[in-house]
């Protein structure tokens, strides 16, 4: 079963993405382009029996302009699927 995780617009600082075969408990993470580096907010955590879904992702005040992409991580912390890149002005 192949997850995915894509990113479709960011705007007022929310991200929405779409993601698929993600199961409950599994995370979507901020991951910094330039350092690779995840970073601790926001982190969102799958909590929907359904496999399919749509995330709407507030970005912090903290979370300076610079290259991003959604990490998704499974129950057990590795990771599953991953964005395009964006970029947050």
């Amino acid at each position: 079963m192949n997850a995915a995780i894509n990113f479709v617009e960011l705007e007022n600082r929310v991200i929405a993405a779409t993601y698929r075969n993600l199961m409950i408990k599994a995370k979507v993470v901020l991951v910094d382009k330039l350092s690779g580096e995840q970073l601790p907010d926001p982190v969102t955590t799958i909590c929907a029996p359904a496999l399919n879904g749509w995330l709407r992702i507030r970005l912090p005040d903290a979370v300076a302009s610079g290259t991003f992409y959604l990490r998704a991580l499974n129950g057990h912390g590795r990771q599953v699927a991953q964005s395009v890149e964006f970029r947050v002005a």
